[in-house]
């Protein structure tokens, strides 16, 4: 029985405060919530709950400039927010990525019941930032010019327990004038070579199999001690980690494309047989307004070269239709690039204005009828290429890992997902044996649609991975902690991997 000095000497202990992070935007950003959410859970916060929608104590919102009306997308939500907040004593709401970058003096003026921005440079400043603005009663600004700390230094909280993004790089010393990246995440700093590697390792040790190199210009890596190899070096380094079963990297720049990286890729084995380079035009007049450093025949020798080199890789691009200028000639020459090239899968964008970049005030801005015009014939012949591209996949027998969360319609058909090798998504026939996330499956490829594979037979083989012992593992504790991976510093992991980068963003030049 309980003495009443016992009761007297009992102390009510506070709920934990929970957070929610809104991320728009690239890889980057991705990435960075991955750090600010680890960095909120360090600081003794909780993640709110899936579909939570604003009901959290803090509320991040992780933006991105580079996309059309990204500021009217943010103080829509924003203004959406204010009567909880008013209603809510305590809640808090910060602002960060780039358009926080952008637009620092201008965000608390439009939203004053914004508490906290921070910038790209300074984002394991945000718990101090949240704490400050509390018990001084106003609003916290924070804008670094220059990186504080490499990310990959601050605690993680990491999505997935079988593949992970690995930063390797931050920043841009491109110019393009349709991007606005460079002048809100800073020039081009390279993470030391035996710091990649050593969180790679530690990464494999808690069961990820498949990691993936980022940069917002990946290729360019060594730019900072002059060594134009280093790229390819990493490459072949990744090659010798025990347990390392898939290595990825997105975007490169054609610029930086140099032989020695396809050699790498080609006689490294775990470095999938799949490239991302971003065309955006395939105008040598539009590139040259564009800034880009190549032309067509640059591009299509690239290609070239990949395909002799690794014959069954599949290629995938960026491409920006309607940039300030472009002639029906000009996106002519974009639509022979696709025919020629052959990629597995385009991200394509109309090109709008970014406040801030040259591309915005340049003549001859091109009618959004034609632009919409063009943007349809283009898509239509990229389906019809992925089609064709996607049918000489039927009758392989192909090794995917098993991915979580990939196929929307699974429950329904019976089926699970998973990536093939050259990452083309398949959607499986559910096996009578246990299958889990990060787990490698054999298949047969017996359809093909535009955008995925079938394999509607019996799995041929099922081969359960270290991988899959971790999602298990993990899997098993949620009950008893918050979902996800939380480590401590120095901070590793990164989220699932999504399908490869969607271009005009900071993530595809």
């Amino acid at each position: 029985m309980t003495s009443s000095s016992d009761r007297s000497l009992a102390v009510d202990v506070p709920a934990p405060k929970s957070y929610e992070i809104r991320t728009y935007g690239c890889q980057m950003n991705v990435h960075d919530s991955e750090r600010l959410s680890g960095l909120l859970e360090d600081a003794g916060y909780v993640r709110a709950p899936e579909g939570s929608d604003g009901d959290a104590d803090v509320v991040v919102f992780n933006t991105c400039a580079v996309r059309e009306n990204a500021d009217n997308r943010l103080y829509g939500n924003l203004g959406r927010l204010a009567p909880r907040k008013a209603s809510r004593p305590g809640m808090q709401i910060a602002v960060g990525g780039c358009l926080a970058q952008k637009d620092r003096d201008t965000i608390v003026k439009k939203a004053p019941w914004v508490d906290v921005v921070f910038g790209t440079h300074n984002i394991g400043k945000l718990p101090v930032l949240l704490e400050r603005a509390r018990v001084q009663e106003e609003a916290q600004v924070e804008i670094a010019e220059s990186l504080e700390a490499f990310p990959s230094t601050l605690p993680t909280r990491r999505e997935s327990a079988y593949a992970a993004w690995v930063s390797i790089s931050v920043g841009c010393n491109n110019t393009c004038t349709f991007c606005i990246v460079p002048a809100l995440r800073g020039k081009e700093k390279d993470r030391r070579t035996g710091d990649i590697l050593a969180e790679i390792e530690a990464l494999v040790g808690e069961g990820v199999s498949e990691i993936t190199l980022l940069g917002q210009n990946v290729n360019a890596y060594g730019s900072d001690i002059g060594d134009r190899e280093a790229f390819s070096k990493l490459l072949r380094a990744c090659g010798t980690i025990e347990g390392l079963e898939r290595v990825r990297f997105t975007s490169p720049h054609p610029r930086d494309f140099t032989d020695d990286v396809i050699a790498a890729m080609a006689e490294t084995p775990n470095v999938m047989p799949q490239l991302h380079m971003p065309l955006q035009s395939g105008s040598d007049t539009v590139l040259k307004a564009m800034r880009r450093s190549y032309r067509q025949e640059r591009y299509l020798k690239i290609i070239e070269n990949v395909r002799a080199a690794i014959p069954h890789a599949a290629i995938t691009t960026d491409i920006i239709v309607g940039f300030p200028g472009e002639t029906e000639e000009d996106f002519e020459e974009t639509l022979h690039v696709v025919r020629e090239a052959r990629f597995a899968q385009a991200f394509t964008f109309q090109y709008s204005k970014r406040p801030g970049t040259p591309a915005a005030t340049m003549e001859n801005q091109i009618p959004k009828a034609v632009v919409q015009a063009r943007y349809e014939r283009l898509v239509a012949l990229q389906e019809e290429i992925s089609w064709e591209e996607n049918k000489k996949q039927v009758g392989r027998i192909l090794e995917l890992m098993v991915a979580e969360g990939e196929g929307r319609k699974d429950g329904a058909t019976h089926r699970l997902s998973g990536r093939a090798a050259d990452n083309r998504l398949v959607h499986f026939t559910k096996p009578e044996q246990e299958v889990r996330p990060g787990d490698v499956v054999t298949v047969d490829i017996t359809y093909a649609a535009p955008h995925h594979l079938l394999a509607e037979g019996q799995v041929l083989d099922v081969r359960r991975t270290r991988a899959g012992d971790a999602w298990e593992k993990r899997t098993a504790e949620k009950a008893a902690k918050p979902a996800g991976v939380m480590l401590g510093l120095p901070g590793i992991g990164v989220p699932a991997p999504l399908p490869v980068a969607t271009g005009g963003g900071c993530a595809s030049d």
